[in-house]
Formats: structure tokens, C-alpha cells, sequence
């Protein structure tokens, strides 16, 4: 059964109370951005105590410093005046169950959605798959505080990020709901200008 119904429903509730947010700037009203996963379990206004207007959340598998999150950043500096980012992972992540290999091959044999047990990943679709998955990086990790370092140390690196933003580097963690920051993270995402 599609959720169609009870997300329309649920707009008609939002819009009917929307009100002074039609006058929100286009500006996020705290000048910071944040680079998170799209987990379901991870609420960025919540955690980050959010409202509407204030900051910038950019969400992809993993929390990761993908080409399209760097891309997004830079707007969110250059033409929005972002002036602080946060990198945040999370724990429990499920970019930490496969790499790119076990990803491709589960393509291979069908577009279905897979399973995980206690004996890895099993593909119980029909195919036909698709060899293109050999053909992305997707970006898994094993090792939590050294993805949030490795991403906060290429955004730094990347040559359109200016050297005057502080980038700082937590995980989430999804079992208290506190942010953890990653020192080495935050050090290497350290403002120099």
C-alpha cells in the first residue's frame, strides 16, 4: 500500500498552518551547512536544534563528501554565505554492511531489493540485473571516526572551498542521540584564514 495518501494529507495539514514561513529568506538564518546521511534515524533539526530557515542540510548515503555534496557546499558558501560546516556520520551505519564489490554483484543479478543476515547479503529478485554498478564508487567505509576525517580532509582539500571555513566532524550516535565530535576531524577541518 502506497504512502501517497498520508503524505498528501499530512501537506494539506502543513500548508494550511504555513503562515509567516512564506517570508523565510532564502539565506539560511544561522549561516551553517550540514553534511549528513539520509538514514531515517536522523533527525538534523532535531539533533542540531533546527527550525525552518536556519541552516542548509545536505543528505546522501552515508554522510559522505561526494562530489554532489562538495558541489552543494560550495553554493551554500558562495552565493548562500554559509560561513561554518558540519560533517556528521553516525553509528550503526549501513555503508559499513557492503563495499562497492558486494553492491555491483547484488546489481548483477536484479534491480530488486536484497536482504542481510547473519550470512551477508542475498539477492532474491528476478533478474534481469545490471553490470553499471561496477561502474560507481559508492563510498562505503568500515572504520566511522576515519570516514568523518577522510571526508572533512577533502572538503579542505578541494580547491573551491575557501581556507576560512571551519569544517568540524562528528558522528551521531543513533543508540543515544548525541553528537560525537571526531578531533582529528574537526584539526584537520580547522580554519587557517
Amino acid at each position: 500500500m502506497s504512502v501517497l495518501p498520508e503524505v498528501l494529507k499530512a501537506n494539506e495539514a502543513y500548508a494550511a498552518s504555513f503562515g509567516a514561513k512564506s517570508q523565510l529568506a532564502l539565506p539560511p538564518a544561522r549561516r551553517f551547512a550540514i553534511l549528513t546521511c539520509m538514514d531515517a534515524r536522523l533527525d538534523p533539526a532535531k539533533y542540531a536544534g533546527l527550525a525552518e530557515g536556519d541552516a542548509h542540510v545536505i543528505r546522501n548515503a552515508g554522510g559522505r563528501a561526494s562530489d554532489d555534496a562538495i558541489r552543494s557546499l560550495v553554493i551554500s558558501y558562495k552565493l548562500l554565505g554559509t560561513r561554518e560546516w558540519f560533517v556528521v556520520h553516525h553509528s550503526d551505519c549501513g555503508m559499513q554492511l557492503f563495499d562497492d564489490n558486494i553492491m555491483s554483484d547484488l546489481l548483477d543479478k536484479s534491480l530488486e531489493t536484497a536482504s542481510i543476515d547473519e550470512k551477508g547479503w542475498h539477492d532474491h529478485g528476478h533478474g534481469p540485473g545490471s553490470g553499471h554498478g561496477h561502474y560507481i564508487k559508492w563510498l562505503t567505509f568500515k572504520d566511522l571516526p576515519k570516514s568523518v576525517t577522510d571526508d572533512v580532509k577533502r572538503i579542505r582539500s578541494h580547491p573551491l572551498v575557501p581556507r576560512n571555513i571551519p569544517i568540524y566532524g562528528y558522528y551521531y550516535d543513533v543508540k543515544s542521540g548525541r553528537l560525537v565530535e571526531v578531533p582529528e576531524a574537526t584539526a584537520a577541518g580547522k580554519a587557517t584564514a
